[in-house]
């Protein structure tokens, strides 16, 4: 797997965006995600769609990779760590953050986290509606107009077209980025991508499994 970066600079704070879905915080050890949708592969496979479960496997196997490369102390998600119901995705990943001794984990509330607060409490992970990290306001869905902190958002699933030679086209995965907000990508794999939705004046930084780059 590789980890490719893209250092931005943002109210005077070091952010490294990187190609696997996710930015490092460098100064607070901390990787700030968006949705992660746990829960949906089995969402489907109880509504009788054969969704098969190695998808959420793929995405926890890159999620610790990016915990042990960057010696992460605190994974902060930005909405949708959670997908539907409790299901047996949920075993899943509670065997998994077991392995984990001394991750710290925080939740921004999102539309899709409806799960009993004896989950995550079971799970040990803190959740809030919004907070405050530095010069940061973390937050699930985008803001229209500018706030006093700069916000750093998921939840749109953030996608952008490329377009080749003729009538060829390239669809990938971005970061949104404005003068008062961050936009992540969505985490998860299993996602679709949403390239009609783009802020005012906003600069992509769209990437592959071997590179990063501006748009």
């Amino acid at each position: 797997m590789n980890i490719i970066t893209e250092h931005i600079i943002v109210k005077e704070e070091e952010l490294n965006l990187t190609n696997q879905r996710a930015v490092y915080y460098d100064r607070l050890r901390a990787l700030i995600l968006s949705d992660v949708h746990i829960g949906k592969t089995a969402h489907f496979r109880r509504h009788g769609i054969p969704v098969p479960d190695h998808i959420l496997q793929k995405d926890l196997e890159r999620l610790k990779f990016l915990i042990e490369y960057f010696k992460v102390k605190t994974v902060y998600v930005v909405g949708d760590l959670f997908h539907a119901e409790t299901n047996s995705n949920m075993k899943t990943f509670k065997m998994w953050l077991s392995q984990f001794k001394d991750l710290k984990m925080i939740l921004i509330k999102g539309n899709h986290d409806r799960q009993s607060p004896h989950l995550t409490e079971n799970l040990n992970i803190k959740v809030e509606p919004s907070l405050q990290l530095g010069p940061f306001n973390l937050i699930h869905e985008p803001v229209e107009k500018p706030s006093k902190l700069f916000t750093v958002s998921g939840h749109t699933h953030p996608g952008v077209i490329i377009k080749g030679r003729g009538k060829q086209k390239l669809k990938l995965p971005c970061y949104q980025l404005t003068s008062h907000q961050l936009i992540l990508p969505a985490f998860s794999l299993f996602t679709g991508l949403n390239t009609r939705t783009m802020p005012k004046d906003a600069k992509c930084f769209g990437f592959t499994e071997t590179s990063i780059f501006k748009i």
